[in-house]
């Protein structure tokens, strides 16, 4: 096999001379010069998710805005690249995203807010910025808004009851059977117009966020859970933005096919049409997390019985999706022994956490491992550092932002 024929290799992602390379560096010697877990991000790579985004929607035959969603990463050199290119605005779901989003070089009238358990420490806080764009999650924060700004223009965030997420996994999906706590339901809705008009509050934006990771298996109901979105329209006059919310995914797996963009851009289209509206779309995994890896360094590598463990420096404090939602990392040798499979043995690779879910993957395949050896953990560009803990204060790492 040779170093570009595995399922994640790309142009700017492979190996070259028995090297593993991301962005045009040498990923190994970039991180020896680093002490503990680093995190390695590409601003080229994000820059042109953001722009394959932007092609699809120009065929949606609808004007449109991207606010990309900052609660995948807020590591602040990419922040302030993304606020540069001029290419996006951006979401944020707590006051202190809104601060960081200001300081990075956004503009409030560049913000979304959608956010959920809203205190009204957070209204104040965020009403302070006439030009924010707020989502309303539910009908009290919509009267909440009116008794400090009557007048406002606001956002509701609905739920159609119906949605998706990867691998049709319930836990990534938003709206569904399961009554979740986004949004507004439709029974819902007549109260939520009662208050606006009580408050004189005019309704600009419909929001709605079904789910996370999506693939092309899970158009069909992504579609449907649009549809049942747009319902809503019949009954908001006012709207003069759709914000379909994010979830678009990318593989995880071997077996995973890339999100068809044209295809996605083509139900926007269909749904659309007719729809005197500007259309909003908030990407966070699909910009970043191909665009980032977590590097960690094996400490021992030992037979427990029948399994072959390689116990590395981090544990899932560090990067908790693969845990928490069965969406893996997908392990890489850096400078493998053999780049031959006939020559890899299942392993299982184990973090430094006291807890039994920490293992980055069970019986994977891979060269053989020693002491000291680097281990670059794909896919950690989106929902790893920024849902990072202190767990067993082990949460120390280094971010940093290559090809700026």
């Amino acid at each position: 096999m040779s170093g570009q024929d595995f399922w994640w290799a790309r142009d700017d992602l492979g190996f070259k001379s028995g090297r593993l390379t991301f962005a045009g560096q040498d990923v190994a010697a970039l991180a020896q010069a680093i002490e503990g877990p680093v995190f390695l991000y590409s601003s080229r790579r994000a820059a042109a998710n953001l722009t394959r985004v932007r092609e699809a929607l120009a065929q949606v035959g609808r004007p449109w805005k991207i606010y990309y969603a900052m609660k995948a990463n807020r590591s602040e050199p990419l922040l302030k690249a993304m606020a540069g290119w001029g290419l996006c605005g951006i979401d944020v779901c707590s006051p202190g995203e809104l601060d960081l989003a200001l300081a990075s070089g956004f503009s409030a009238s560049a913000i979304s807010f959608t956010g959920t358990g809203v205190s009204n420490r957070d209204l104040d806080r965020l009403l302070a910025h006439p030009d924010l764009t707020i989502n309303c999650d539910t009908v009290g924060m919509i009267r909440r808004i009116g008794e400090r700004v009557p007048g406002r223009a606001i956002g509701i965030r609905v739920n159609p009851g119906r949605g998706t997420g990867y691998g049709d996994n319930a836990r990534l999906t938003y709206a569904g059977e399961a009554v979740t706590k986004f949004g507004i339901y439709r029974e819902q809705l007549a109260e939520a117009l009662v208050m606006a008009r009580a408050h004189n509050l005019t309704i600009r934006t419909l929001h709605f966020h079904v789910g996370c990771g999506y693939l092309g298996a899970q158009l069909e109901a992504w579609e449907a859970a649009v549809a049942t979105g747009l319902t809503f329209l019949d009954d908001l006059p006012d709207v003069t933005t759709v914000n379909v919310g994010g979830g678009l995914g990318l593989p995880h797996r071997a077996g995973d096919q890339p999100l068809d963009l044209g295809r996605w851009a083509a139900i926007l289209a269909r749904r659309l049409e007719g729809r005197d509206v500007t259309l909003a779309v908030e990407p966070g995994d699909y910009i970043v997390k191909d665009a980032g890896m977590l590097v960690l360094s094996v400490t021992d590598v030992e037979l427990k019985r029948d399994a072959l463990f390689a116990f590395v420096d981090g544990g899932f404090n560090l990067a908790p999706e693969p845990a928490y939602y069965d969406l893996p990392c997908e392990p890489v040798a850096c400078v493998p022994r053999s780049l031959d499979p006939a020559d890899w043995r299942p392993v299982t690779i184990a973090g430094n956490i006291n807890e039994a879910l920490d293992l980055w993957a069970e019986r994977h395949p891979m060269p053989p491992l020693g002491e000291g050896d680097r281990i670059a953990l794909l896919n950690a560009g989106g929902y790893s550092a920024a849902m990072s803990s202190n767990h067993c204060m082990r949460g120390g790492f280094t971010e940093i932002l290559l090809d700026d």
